[in-house]
């Protein structure tokens, strides 16, 4: 993947997702249970004075989603539309419109999108769309919560790069009834 950095933008592209610590995000047939219904048990937890963010200070701070076409589809099959009243792009070159978001076809047609509107924080979700909003350099915020689990193959958070992306630690906690801990970063510019 090729890095590109783009010009001046109004809104801030943030990252909020759950992996296990090998950096899968859903196993290889979907399946994100591991996650969302995780085995109880007791975990150690640290509050830490800086913590991370959480979705009820994450999510309400955000106006914009975009996410790619599996990820979609997979909220599609939610008992209920979580994103009542955000702005929500499916990147993909295969959907057609929905009465749930809007489509656009390429990071370029993404980035056209947000800039004819009043985006500010633009959350970016799913696997294959957040490793090319990085490759593009359209990431400025990471928040990844990791899972007490080792799936050992799935879909992988993170892909190639041609160069680091350097990050800067905002915050960190682990929480008792999960076992996540929870790590919010800044990207560093270059």
């Amino acid at each position: 993947m090729m890095l590109v950095m783009t010009k001046s933008r109004t809104w801030r592209g943030c990252v909020f997702i759950g992996t296990s610590l090998d950096g899968y995000i859903a196993k290889p047939d979907g399946d994100l249970s591991w996650l969302t219904e995780p085995e109880p048990r007791p975990h150690a937890t640290d509050e830490g004075t800086n913590p991370a963010l959480v979705w009820e200070t994450f999510f309400p701070t955000i106006d914009t989603l975009v996410m790619g076409r599996a990820t979609f589809e997979t909220v599609l099959g939610f008992e209920g539309w979580p994103f009542e009243g955000k702005r929500v792009i499916v990147l993909s070159s295969t959907l057609d419109a929905s009465d749930k978001a809007e489509v656009a076809r390429s990071i370029g047609e993404v980035e056209a999108l947000l800039a004819a509107s009043d985006a500010e924080r633009v959350y970016i979700d799913g696997g294959r769309t957040i490793q090319a909003f990085l490759s593009a350099g359209l990431v400025d915020e990471l928040t990844v919560s990791i899972a007490p689990i080792l799936l050992g193959r799935g879909s992988p958070l993170f892909g190639e790069l041609d160069r680091d992306v350097l990050l800067t630690l905002r915050g960190h906690h682990s929480t008792e009834g999960d076992g996540l801990v929870r790590i919010t970063y800044e990207v560093t510019p270059r």
